[in-house]
């Protein structure tokens, strides 16, 4: 038997242990028992993105031994989030057992260092290679020389590179082509979104990978929910960038709680006013609408209440912009500075009586109520290209500090000739390989209608996985990985806001994994 059948054999012992701590959590109320849920997710995340990675192993001896190492970490973690906690997950004292020759044997330092300085490739066929040599060009000569000062000055982003993606089609990839876009409903439609922004998110999370987000985000809830003349009038434009989108349905006391909200529109003669808070609208400034979600439904407070509009408004400065209506509707945004992530700007907007037109309710009179639905549909869609970011941000981290080890010379030898680095650098790989192959298989499963599960396993898991890969990159760099002189700082703290927007962390694990692993039993 092969290592890597061997391999296939510790996931499905990963897989049943996973399954007995689905059926523990069956047995009681899942708020009582919040750490069990958070660990069975991740467990169930880290499952999924084995079987992801197994068949990538199938390629050749290198993407076997990836695969393995992988496979090893995720079997060694498990064992650790079950160790003592046995009767909780409802399985023995034995039940990882078989899993530990495996475990030694991959995580040794020779299976490790082999693949410290070789991620493997990506197996894309040719023409999802092209889309990434393209995007990858751009972001090399575009986004790559600007991105250190926009994030030092806190910057905004280079109008020539929301121009230049626009040339490039990036904005129109997820539009479909009766509307001017590219997507022809086949099996492919997610992919090149995912390859593209793994490329551009290299190159910069904030004034790159990040400029599709909200398009694509805005585009799937009019494909779900919009009226004929709504698609008609706002998909030709965001294909184009035209028009560029933000998103306006965080409020300062619903967070992650987005059904919760209480933006109030209510419906007059001359349309919706809308009055109310949001926080923690990205590139609002900027923007030329904002896809918003209200209540519309006085005296509700779920989802079945919430409306979602497009709401045009003039761009703004990137410091915070108050805008005005002449039947005195007011707009005014205050700018929330952050460590990292900077060029796309977040804010908190006010809304005094705005006045949005009646057609700019999404699905028209239809839509009423409906807003919430048609917001999952792109914040699903939002959480693959979230982690196809974070698979970015990685490898990039990755790169620098592969070359930062060969060229550190450390007691008379590189670093990257220690163990310790070559450990290190040999399982970052791994992580990055296996996160998008991952991701790879999500984009397929949703293309074909499915993957709302996988959406959010991947998004969960991958971001905190980007977490650990930036901050090791950092730690290879030393001293020089704390000063901005070096990139690798910059992607360590993009990297620490994956896990908290388009779905916390926390809440994507309780409230969405652990019920839909329950509801899948």
């Amino acid at each position: 038997m092969s290592e890597l059948d061997t391999a296939e054999e510790i996931v499905a012992v990963a897989a049943e242990v996973v399954a007995s701590g689905v059926d523990a959590l069956a047995q009681c109320d899942l708020d009582d028992q919040q750490l069990l849920a958070y660990d069975v997710a991740h467990a169930a995340s880290a499952v999924e993105a084995c079987r992801s990675v197994l068949a990538y192993g199938r390629h050749g001896d290198h993407e076997a031994a990836l695969a393995c190492v992988y496979v090893a970490d995720v079997a060694h973690d498990l064992a650790g989030r079950t160790f003592g906690c046995e009767s909780a997950w409802g399985i023995t004292d034995s039940a990882m057992a078989t899993t530990r020759d495996f475990v030694g044997r991959n995580r040794r330092i020779d299976a490790l260092a082999r693949l410290a300085s070789d991620p493997g490739p990506a197996h894309l066929d040719d023409d999802f290679s092209l889309v990434a040599d393209t995007f990858r060009r751009f972001a090399e000569e575009k986004i790559a020389p600007v991105a250190e000062h926009v994030h030092r000055t806190n910057g905004d982003v280079p109008e020539e590179i929301i121009s230049g993606l626009a040339e490039l089609g990036a904005f129109g990839l997820s539009v479909p082509e009766e509307y001017g876009g590219f997507a022809d409903g086949g099996s492919n439609d997610y992919l090149g979104m995912v390859v593209a922004t793994e490329e551009l998110s290299r190159a910069s999370l904030g004034i790159g990978g990040s400029l599709m987000t909200r398009p694509e985000i805005l585009t799937r809830a009019l494909v779900r929910g919009g009226t004929e003349e709504q698609k008609q009038h706002w998909l030709p434009r965001l294909a184009t960038g035209e028009i560029m989108a933000a998103v306006a349905v965080t409020e300062p006391d619903y967070g992650s709680d987005v059904a919760g909200v209480r933006v109030g529109a209510a419906l007059g003669d001359d349309g919706w006013r809308i009055s109310g808070t949001k926080t923690w609208c990205t590139f609002a400034a900027r923007a030329d609408v904002l896809l918003l979600l209200a209540r519309t439904e006085p005296g509700t407070t779920d989802h079945r209440g919430l409306s979602g509009f497009v709401v045009p408004k003039e761009r703004g400065d990137g410091h915070g912009f108050v805008l005005t209506q002449e039947g005195g509707g007011r707009m005014e945004a205050r700018p929330i500075d952050t460590i990292g992530y900077r060029g796309m700007h977040s804010y908190e907007i006010a809304f005094d009586d705005w006045l949005v037109a009646p057609d700019c309710q999404i699905g028209g009179a239809d839509g009423r109520g409906r807003g919430f639905y048609y917001q999952m549909e792109g914040f699903e869609n939002g959480r693959l290209q979230t982690a196809a970011r974070a698979v970015g941000v990685m490898q990039a981290a990755y790169e620098a500090a592969r070359e930062y080890a060969a060229d550190r010379v450390v007691f008379g030898r590189p670093i990257a000739e220690y163990q310790l680095t070559q450990a290190k650098l040999g399982r970052m790989a791994a992580m990055i390989q296996a996160s998008r192959q991952f991701m790879y298989r999500v984009a397929e499963l949703m293309a074909d209608g499915d993957g709302t599960l996988e959406a959010s396993m991947i998004k969960a898991y991958v971001c905190r996985a980007a977490e650990w890969v930036t901050r090791e990159a950092l730690q290879i760099h030393g001293g020089m990985g704390y000063a901005e002189e070096y990139a690798v700082s910059r992607y360590y703290v993009d990297a620490r806001v994956l896990s908290i927007f388009e779905g916390a962390d926390e809440t994507l694990c309780l409230k969405v994994i652990a019920r839909r692993l329950l509801a899948d039993r």
